[in-house]
Parts: C-alpha cells; structure tokens; sequence
C-alpha cells in the first residue's frame, strides 16, 4: 500500500501545472481570421499549443474579404471572428446579433505618395485619398481627418476597394493619399510612401472579436479559457516580436521584406471597447445612411467573457 501511495505522488508531481479538463462545448470553436495583425496572437495560439494548454479546441478559418467571413458567420460555419465595431453594428441592424467580446490590435493609417510633400492631416484638406467606401478604412480616414481639425466632408475620397491596387496607385503617384491597413502601410513605407497617422496613436478602438449571443450561451467557459490562451499568446509576442516574423510570412502571408520591417503593436490584455468609442461608430454610420436605429451601445457587448482577471 505504502509503494502504491508513493506511485500516485510521483505521477501527481508529472502533470504539468497548466493542464485544464476539456470542456464540453457543441464543438470547436471555429474563428474567422484576415491575413492581419489582429490575427496573430491567435496564430500563435494554436501554433504553440496555448489552446489546448487551456482545455479548449479552436480552429481558425481564414477569409480573404470581409463579406465571406460575415456570410460564414450567419450561414453557421464559423462560431465568432475577428471583425470591427461597424460590421457588428451593421450585422445587428440586418437582423443577425453579435455580440462585441472584446477588442483586438490592428492596425490602419493615412499615407500619402512618396512624391508628394505633404506632412500632416491638415494638408489633406481638399486632396483625393483613396479609401474602400463605407467600410472601417472609411470611418478611419473621417475619424483622422476630425481629429486633425478639418471640416467634414473635407477629404475627396475615392473608391478603390482592392487593397494591392490602392497601394500600387498611391506609389505611382496616381493618387496622393490611401487608408491602408497591414501588411499593405508596411510595404508603403519600405517604398518611400509617409505615413501621417496610424490607429495605434489616433486612440480609434475599432478592431474587435465578437460572437452571436446563442454561440456564448452554449460555450461560455470554452471563451474564457480561449480569451486566457489569448492573452498568453500576446505577451509571448510583447516579450519577443522578433520570434514571430517569420509567422507573419508562413501563416499571414506577409511579404518578406514587410515582415522584416513590420513594427509589432502592442497587444493589450482582452476588454471591450468604451461605450462611447461605440457609440461614435454608430453615429458615422448613421450619418452616412447606413443605419436608421441606433441601439444602445451596452446592447453591443457582453462583458462576461473577460470580466474578472
């Protein structure tokens, strides 16, 4: 009996210290993901095994475009994505809710063409920027040019949706300013282009993982536990971005030499947005006839998911 007490000790002192039961969900949970920055924690994740050291199965399901992952999410194939706070908006105006769980750190900005000689915000008054029309790239350009003390409407903006397209337009020179998000405002820079504010600095809270309100019902504890993985990912990052370049190429299809330059951000331990960065989001899109009700912001969000750290 002594010898089969001494047996249990030793086995008890191999289980490592992070092991978690599973938990019992109606599946994995399912994300959709873009090739961006926000992405990269949850890369990390699943590469590196945090998921499971946390008893919760993920699997990550990439999307080129945002209206495949939206249709993913209401079609049922995907369990809650990485998306921004006027897709939920909208998504609840159609009739599909989602629910904000908290923000993530992504990465826009405003530059202007390696020829031209403008240096601030200020300077873009009457100028044509390309951007893709009612999308967060939009609410990002309004919101610069505000902050930057310009009237509304004061930007001539044009539509050109394709990301590689605005780019190769605003290097040659065809147009003096674009919004663009990663890896596109890192190749920018690396061919001359300025960048005059990015979303990192303007305090914009607009990049968030969100869930239909029937998807946190049935796998509560299992989005906790994947939101503690999360964050575990995120300071492997902070604590080396280096290490993690080469991810940006393999699993985020990065170009090599954006990988090389890609100035990592600082990712944040999961909450929600304020209230009243919603509340802003709504109001753009309420001035642009997107939406015709505004509902309450706190309607938005559901704090139990990282509630409580």
């Amino acid at each position: 009996m002594k010898i089969f007490s001494v047996f249990l000790i030793a086995l008890a002192a191999l289980v490592q210290p992070w092991a978690q039961p599973s938990v019992q969900t109606a599946g994995p949970l399912r994300i959709g993901i873009f090739a961006d920055a926000d992405s990269l924690p949850l890369i990390v994740a699943t590469n590196e095994g945090l998921f499971q050291r946390e008893g919760v199965e993920v699997n990550l399901v990439r999307f080129s475009s945002a209206v495949e992952r939206d249709s993913a999410l209401q079609a049922g194939k995907i369990d809650g994505a990485v998306t921004d706070v006027l897709a939920v908006v909208l998504a609840n105006q159609g009739g599909f809710p989602l629910k904000i769980t908290s923000l993530t750190n992504g990465r826009y900005g405003v530059a202007v063409s390696p020829k031209s000689n403008i240096q601030s915000m200020k300077e873009l008054g009457g100028k044509n920027v390309a951007v893709s029309l009612n999308t967060i790239i939009h609410y990002f350009a309004d919101w610069s040019a505000e902050r930057a003390g310009l009237d509304q409407n004061s930007l001539t903006l044009v539509p050109v949706p394709k990301m590689p397209v605005r780019l190769e337009m605003l290097l040659s020179d065809q147009i003096p300013a674009a919004v663009l998000p990663e890896p596109f405002l890192t190749a920018a820079k690396l061919r001359g282009a300025k960048v005059l504010i990015s979303s990192d600095d303007s305090g914009l809270e607009a990049g968030v993982i969100a869930f239909p309100p029937s998807v946190i019902a049935k796998n509560t504890v299992a989005i906790q536990r994947f939101y503690r993985a999360y964050w575990k990912a995120a300071q492997r990052i902070n604590a080396n971005p280096d290490q993690y370049r080469q991810m940006l190429v393999d699993s985020l299809s990065f170009p090599e030499d954006a990988a090389r330059a890609f100035v990592f951000p600082v990712y944040e331990k999961p909450r929600l947005p304020s209230l009243a960065g919603i509340e802003s989001a709504e109001n753009w899109l309420f001035s642009k006839g997107l939406v015709k009700v505004l509902p309450k912001p706190a309607d938005l969000v559901d704090a139990g998911m990282v509630s409580g750290w």
